[in-house]
């Protein structure tokens, strides 16, 4: 969804979304249309996150795919991240986590489910146990980057769920992958919107500071020079004492 296609949808939830009131004949807008205006907010803001993943992860063999409007489904083949057989990620696969932890910071209002997958060669005990320490080796990367840890959350699915049959080597290699799926909060893109009105509500507090005109008003209360400068005008008794000589 491009900014044209988001201003489209908001004008046409504005159009509709009014209601007004039979008695005081006030218009407001419906709780459905604040809930489609956040639906269009939070699309918006995985569409960018998703171009972001598309532009950065070329060329790195990971697989960016839309698999819900607000999901994002990012592949990491076998090739890309392990040897055969291991839970150490390879030096390719470092790269293209950093890009993705990049990204993720930048976006924060999302979780991350990590999931490990296998095909169906060995048993499904050592199949589970592989699975779930390669989810468990892409999270703590994450984590160590500085993705937080909150958002996490691995599990190793071993042969469960493959993507394709376990028909054929290639078919295989497809399975044997740790899948990253990225799933929007309720709330993401609404921080944006804040940080504005926050401003606003902090810039409110000088203008309540009355202080320093009350505290003006003391020195026009002192008084006390002039009242102390009228005692000379009482000596009065050097005149008496030049009386004595005339007797």
């Amino acid at each position: 969804m491009n900014k044209k296609l988001l201003i489209v949808a908001i004008s046409s939830i504005l159009l509709s979304a009014c209601v007004t009131d039979p008695n005081t004949g006030q218009s407001s807008m419906s709780k459905a249309a604040i809930g489609g205006l956040g639906g269009a907010g939070i699309g918006y803001y995985m569409d960018s996150q998703e171009k972001e993943m598309q532009q950065s992860l070329q060329g790195t063999g990971v697989q960016v795919q839309r698999t819900a409007e607000n999901t994002i489904n990012l592949v990491m083949p076998e090739s890309v991240t392990f040897a055969t057989g291991q839970s150490n990620l390879t030096p390719q696969a470092q790269a293209a986590l950093n890009t993705v932890k990049t990204i993720l910071n930048q976006y924060p209002e999302s979780t991350i489910m990590v999931t490990g997958h296998t095909d169906d060669v060995g048993s499904d005990s050592k199949n589970q146990t592989l699975s779930n320490q390669r989810a468990i080796s892409v999270a703590n990367y994450l984590v160590q980057q500085g993705v937080n840890p909150a958002r996490l959350h691995k599990q190793g699915l071993g042969e469960s769920h493959p993507k394709v049959p376990n028909t054929s080597d290639a078919n295989r290699a497809q399975n044997r992958r740790v899948e990253l799926a990225i799933v929007a909060n309720n709330n993401a893109g609404a921080q944006q919107g804040a940080a504005p009105q926050q401003q606003q509500q902090q810039q409110g507090y000088p203008q309540q500071q009355g202080y320093p005109q009350q505290q003006q008003g003391y020195p026009q209360q002192q008084g006390y020079p002039q009242q102390q400068q009228s005692y000379p005008q009482q000596q009065s008794y050097p005149q008496q004492q030049q009386g004595y000589p005339q007797y």
